[in-house]
């Protein structure tokens, strides 16, 4: 008898740890949670079925979620603002979604890097806080890419404080003032206070800043988490193996 495969859900670690996905009804469809180690900044981590990443998806589903994606930033920007816009994706999880993104709304396409490439220099770099490997760079062959005023559209998976992309725009605001920025992400799960503090950020550059997301929600955590991450990491690891011989 053939055992039946078993959809990936995220709910062992919402189960066991006590954090909870609250919000829009398509929120359990697009993420599941699942733990990070040796992280202490962030013991959670919400993982994409949809990005084919880290959780077999049809290739349709990958493209089609970031195709209707650029298609919203399309109808939002209408056909001559959309035809002036450079499309951004986050490295490394949103490469992909990015450019499906740009694929719908048939724009230009750069995602950042963390590694530098001899020859190429950056014309900008910013700091994701939260993760492990924090700086990021942007590297386009066309160096004039980014420095026209059309809008910019930022693409990550998930959007969570809204701290790396009011990093990437008060960088490259700096360097190339535009008047319109986007933000498109799979899930928005910012709190009231993340929210305020972007548009104030906004209101103080003097820019228009819409986010465009296909669901949206937050995250319930328990005041242990870190703690109840931890024991669940080291009771799931793998006993050693015995010394060969014995």
């Amino acid at each position: 008898m053939t055992a039946t495969p078993q959809t990936w859900t995220g709910r062992w670690v919402a189960d066991r740890a006590g954090i909870a996905l609250t919000g829009s009804e398509r929120l359990p469809e697009l993420v599941g949670l699942a733990l990070r180690s040796g992280n202490p900044k962030r013991a959670h981590l919400l993982v994409s079925t949809v990005l084919g990443k880290h959780v077999p998806q049809r290739p349709s589903v990958v493209h089609g979620a970031g195709l209707e994606l650029g298609r919203r930033v399309r109808d939002l920007l209408g056909a001559e603002a959309a035809g002036r816009a450079v499309v951004l994706g986050y490295a490394e999880t949103a490469t992909g979604l990015g450019h499906s993104v740009a694929d719908g709304l048939d724009a230009p396409y750069l995602h950042s890097t963390r590694r530098p490439v001899p020859g190429l220099d950056p014309v900008g770099g910013f700091e994701e806080e939260h993760s492990h490997a924090t700086s990021h760079l942007l590297l386009p062959a066309d160096p004039g890419l980014l420095a026209g005023d059309g809008p910019l559209v930022l693409v990550d998976d998930e959007f969570s404080t809204g701290r790396t992309v009011l990093n990437t725009i008060r960088d490259l605001h700096a360097r190339h003032p535009r008047g319109h920025y986007v933000v498109v992400a799979l899930v928005d799960l910012r709190s009231a206070a993340d929210r305020r503090r972007l548009d104030e950020a906004a209101a103080e550059l003097g820019v228009r800043l819409d986010l465009v997301a296909t669901a949206s929600g937050g995250v319930e955590l328990p005041e242990d988490v870190v703690a109840r991450a931890e024991r669940l990491i080291a009771e799931a690891a793998p006993a050693a193996a015995p010394p060969v011989g014995e």
